[in-house]
């Protein structure tokens, strides 16, 4: 079942060809205008077409990382760690994806306090779910990998930490109200793409994942079944005398 690896490494490629499309198409149409700085990632998708395309991605983006944060919950369950850790990362995980469809679908133009709220929740909450992912890589199972992915991993969680503090520090904001939003919006796309390149990552533990049973549980199913069993015998005796 290695190909569940193909699942991270889908959704890093196709949220980073989305994006960049979304950009492409706002330049394009005159929607940003390259000259007054580099736009950030909302502003192009906040008009039409491409906000239509970036509700889209980011919906698609959403429903794929929920689909690997359950996995590799599971995953890190099957091998015996039933830690807070591990419990954290998947509702840390749940949450930030869902803070990605919000982005997508409340545009900053149409509702401002959503968009925000969906921005906190994907990039902050979303941070802390991989800073967890990194504690769990060097606890949980498997560990075939982890000499590359651990140093790979940690080096993606620290510059997506610089990067979230100096999108919200004070002397951003004055840049930002003189005319250099460029810097701030660079620091918003370099961390969208490292937080593609995280989730990119999980191929290397996904790879390893044999595959998913189910288990029965036969003595209550025996004793569910057992006074059904009784009946349908009673009735066929007396059907036949």
């Amino acid at each position: 079942m290695w190909l569940w690896a193909l699942l991270p490494v889908s959704l890093a490629l196709f949220g980073t060809a989305g994006i960049w499309t979304v950009f492409a198409l706002a330049v394009t149409n005159g929607s940003v205008n390259l000259t007054e700085g580099v736009p950030f990632i909302s502003k192009c998708g906040t008009y039409n077409p491409q906000s239509c395309l970036f509700s889209q991605i980011c919906n698609i983006c959403s429903v794929l990382a929920l689909w690997i944060v359950a996995i590799r919950f599971q995953q890190v369950r099957d091998y015996g760690n039933h830690g807070k850790a591990n419990t954290a990362s998947i509702v840390l995980g749940f949450i930030a994806s869902v803070g990605i469809s919000v982005i997508g679908n409340f545009q900053q133009s149409v509702l401002m306090g959503a968009h925000l709220l969906g921005a906190f929740l994907a990039f902050f909450l979303g941070l802390a779910y991989f800073w967890t992912q990194l504690f769990l890589t060097y606890r949980a199972e498997p560990s075939q990998d982890r000499c590359w992915v651990g140093p790979a991993r940690a080096t993606c969680c620290i510059l997506s930490t610089v990067l979230v503090i100096l999108s919200i520090l004070p002397s951003v904001a004055v840049l930002s109200q003189t005319g250099h939003r460029s810097w701030a919006a660079v620091c918003e796309w370099a961390l969208v793409m490292l937080f593609f390149c995280l989730f990119g990552l999980f191929a290397a533990e996904l790879r390893h994942i044999d595959c998913h049973h189910l288990t029965v549980q036969k003595q209550a199913l025996t004793h569910d079944c057992s006074p059904t069993l009784v009946k349908t015998n009673s009735y066929v005796a007396n059907t036949l005398s």
